[in-house]
């Protein structure tokens, strides 16, 4: 049931989300040292001043960002990873959730490509612990289908699939979402293949 006191704090997190969306499809056009406060208010209708209120500037707000779609990645394959049947239905599971970010998020894609290096320390190690415990969860999937085979070369093999997902920046708007999806997750499973044999 939801209370009156619920109202703001609802309200007060979906615009810091409105907010952190608009600064990625800034970041990811103009670069984060191309973007001003004052345009990324602009973007979502108040004073740049205003958005002091949610973060305590750019920096603050580029670390939120991609500590947010890092700590949603890896909460993400933990729950298809506890919840699938097997190996098999759990490395589709994770190739669902890889290929949803990519589909949905590709200004996200580019920011932490090209913008990670402007997050301050603390939450750049933050960014990359998440990231490795995500890759680790595709590891120990792949790991129980294919035993035989180097942690090395699957923690190889997981990185090269992102790339291939992670092309969607480059593609998008070329293929509608419903068609995009099944041609990635057939070839990320094809080159999982190739590369573990």
């Amino acid at each position: 049931m939801t209370t009156a006191s619920d109202t703001p704090t609802r309200s007060r997190r979906n615009r810091r989300a409105e907010i952190l969306e608009a600064a990625a499809r800034l970041f990811a056009a103009r670069g984060f040292h191309g973007v001003s406060i004052e345009d990324i208010g602009g973007a979502v209708g108040v004073s740049g001043p205003a958005l002091y209120r949610h973060f305590d500037g750019k920096d603050a707000l580029l670390s939120e960002m991609l500590l947010d779609i890092s700590s949603r990645l890896r909460e993400s394959a933990v729950t298809v990873a506890t919840a699938a049947a097997g190996p098999e239905e759990t490395l589709d599971a994770l190739l669902d959730v890889q290929i949803a970010f990519a589909t949905e998020h590709p200004a996200l894609i580019t920011v932490h490509d090209r913008e990670l290096g402007n997050v301050p320390e603390p939450a750049r190690r933050q960014i990359r612990r998440l990231q490795r415990l995500y890759v680790e969860e595709w590891v120990t999937v792949l790991a129980e289908l294919h035993p035989a085979c180097p942690a090395a070369r699957l923690r190889a093999a997981t990185h090269a699939v992102f790339g291939l997902l992670n092309s969607t920046p480059h593609s998008a708007g070329e293929l509608p979402a419903q068609d995009m999806r099944p041609m990635l997750h057939a070839m990320a499973r094809a080159a999982i293949a190739a590369a573990i044999g």
